[in-house]
């Protein structure tokens, strides 16, 4: 009966023991995952989308589980600057985000300039005869006076809130979303009818038809802009070799253009972000530094 027991004891023992060691595992993998998890804000647009969705598939090649948060521009520069997010790929400056960096940037960190040659400005079609925002008062029946905008809180709003009152335009700005704006554009370009929208390049918008920017004399939107990527504050302190990917992450604005098209042409911005993770293995290799 002793012998019984004692062997009984040791078998409950070893059933702990292996009990304990599994939930250790289990702890530590827990705390290994999290360690892996990059949080990167972005805004709602396909732009900023395309680069996530890229970025999603070259941090899972590094062992990382990237999580992508959506939110209006505001709030994304708000959210790195609080420390609620790792990253953020899309600060379109130094004019059309440059409100927002001036309200957060000492609380940020800068880490590179991931494109250049953006534009943001008022779009016509190319059959519009007027070439400048100062020419507008003098169309403003044919455009109905009305500026075809987006959500009230980007960027782009602001600066043509501002370049109506420079510029004394008589036009009223309607507010939507990225959707509603090519909608109303395609429903004017069918017709033929003159339209004026928030634009900004890249944008598959151009791909697809013949645009325009109106001069902008009085330098509102700002000349050729860029888009960079900022970290929250000990970011590259906590993880060095993620941090690293986004030192290395640039690319070019007909690369996130053809991803854009893809999107819009009907498939998911992961599906088409994939497309073009696999189609470029040299530069994703570039960007984990195995090149």
């Amino acid at each position: 009966m002793k012998t019984f027991l004692v062997i009984g004891c040791f078998i409950a023992a070893c059933l702990l023991v292996a009990g304990c060691t599994d939930q250790g595992a289990a702890v530590e993998d827990g705390a290994d995952a999290a360690q892996k998890t990059v949080v990167l804000v972005s805004t709602p647009y396909d732009t900023e989308l395309s680069s996530a969705n890229v970025l999603k598939h070259v941090f899972e090649q590094a062992g990382y589980d990237l999580e992508i948060k959506i939110v209006d521009v505001g709030l994304a520069f708000q959210a790195v600057a609080d420390g609620s997010v790792d990253c953020f790929v899309g600060a379109w400056l130094p004019t059309c985000h440059g409100n927002y960096l001036a309200s957060y940037e000492d609380r940020m960190e800068f880490v590179r300039v991931n494109m250049e040659g953006t534009l943001c400005g008022l779009v016509v079609p190319s059959y519009v005869t007027i070439d400048s925002i100062e020419d507008l008062n003098a169309a403003k029946d044919q455009f109905d006076g009305e500026i075809i905008g987006i959500e009230p809180g980007a960027g782009i709003m602001k600066g043509t809130e501002d370049a109506i009152e420079v510029y004394g335009l008589e036009y009223t700005l309607l507010t939507g979303s990225e959707a509603s704006m090519l909608a109303s554009l395609k429903a004017a370009i069918d017709d033929e009818k003159w339209v004026v929208v928030t634009g900004w390049s890249p944008h598959w918008k151009f791909v697809r038809w013949d645009l325009t920017y109106l001069d902008d004399p009085e330098n509102i939107y700002g000349g050729e802009e860029y888009i960079s990527t900022y970290t929250r504050t000990g970011f590259k302190e906590d993880m060095p070799e993620a941090y690293a990917i986004l030192e290395r992450f640039t690319w070019n604005a007909s690369d996130m253009e053809s991803i854009m098209l893809a999107i819009e042409e009907g498939m998911s911005e992961e599906d088409a972000a994939r497309q073009w993770v696999d189609a470029h293995p040299e530069q994703v290799a570039e960007w984990l530094g195995e090149a």
